[in-house]
């Protein structure tokens, strides 16, 4: 049966504002589709980006339906969909369009919930933790190494943090100072970013590899000059400074490594992880559905320690 939603769209690329609050129709699911009663909704710098219409990432197409991870109960099944019930708690990604309160979604995309999380922390979980991971894989941390990571209190530094203690790695990670005793607490040493970078992060050294969560220069420089292999330095922003200097770039945009194989199968091991406790999401702010742009310009500000998450 068809039914309404809720759900954000932006008809144009720009400022936040260009986001509208609409009620649509949603059809039925199809064969291997799945719809979704969302109860949380994944906000990531990637949908700012989008709709900005940023250069280093992937155009969106017009409308655009901002939204690829949520957490929700599982409203309808279409045919051929195999595990999944009506009643069960889920989160899904990659999908799109999750900014909304119902949305039908692929089910291979659709994972149970385990009872331990959250609807926010499930909602906030995979694509920071994809992120992670790949970036970790990208450069071949394994036990005994120590890794340079930049903007290491985001909310994918922080799940890396956790990732590669799991591994057996160690973390120095930039920061401001407000957040230091955040690192410290997940067990990284902190310095901060800024003038004197260099000395500080040489000091706190050696390193086996470096990850780039921000794309400033400074992050760059530093990088290079304290990781001799380049093959075990990325970034997940890009932008000129990698280009110029042959980083590989992860994730989406020009001249990235997708590593989509990858990430889809770190899914299922990134939720075990969570909901055994050994892996935690930090959801730092929630907005209403109908604040999305409120959400924006507070992602935008880049001082959240963590995830924002939309409340349908």
């Amino acid at each position: 049966m068809s039914r309404t939603a809720t759900v954000v769209r932006a008809y144009e690329l720009g400022a936040p504002e260009v986001l509208q609050v609409e009620t649509v129709e949603l059809p039925s699911p199809g064969p291997g589709e799945v719809t979704i009663e969302t109860r949380a909704i994944g906000v990531n710098p990637i949908d700012l980006k989008m709709r900005a219409g940023f250069a280093y990432s992937d155009a969106a197409d017009l409308p655009f339906a901002p939204g690829n991870e949520v957490s929700g109960v599982v409203a309808e099944v279409g045919p051929e969909v195999e595990g999944l019930a009506v009643g069960d708690e889920v989160l899904a990604f990659r999908i799109s369009g999750g900014y909304a309160d119902a949305v039908t979604v692929p089910a291979s995309a659709v994972f149970l919930k385990p009872a331990s999380l959250s609807w926010e922390e499930a909602a906030g979980l995979l694509l920071v933790g994809v992120t992670a991971e790949h970036a970790l894989t990208k450069v071949g941390v394994a036990a005994g190494d120590r890794i340079l990571v930049h903007g290491a209190s985001g909310s994918v530094g922080q799940v890396l943090i956790q990732l590669a203690a799991l591994r057996g790695a160690t973390v120095v990670g930039t920061a401001g100072p407000r957040n230091h005793d955040l690192l410290t607490r997940l067990g990284a040493t902190p310095i901060a970013y800024g003038e004197g970078l260099l000395e500080r992060a040489t000091a706190a050294g050696p390193y086996d590899a470096a990850i780039d969560l921000v794309g400033t220069e400074e992050a760059f420089d530093v990088s290079l000059a304290l990781v001799a292999d380049r093959s075990r330095i990325t970034t997940i922003i890009g932008g000129p400074h990698a280009i110029e200097a042959g980083i590989q770039k992860i994730g989406g945009g020009p001249g990235s490594e997708l590593g989509l194989e990858l990430r889809d199968a770190a899914r299922q091991p990134l939720i075990d992880l969570a909901g055994a406790g050994s892996l935690h999401v930090p959801v730092v702010r929630t907005f209403p559905l109908s604040e999305a742009v409120a959400a924006h310009h507070f992602v935008a500000e880049g001082h959240a320690a963590g995830k924002v998450i939309l409340l349908p």
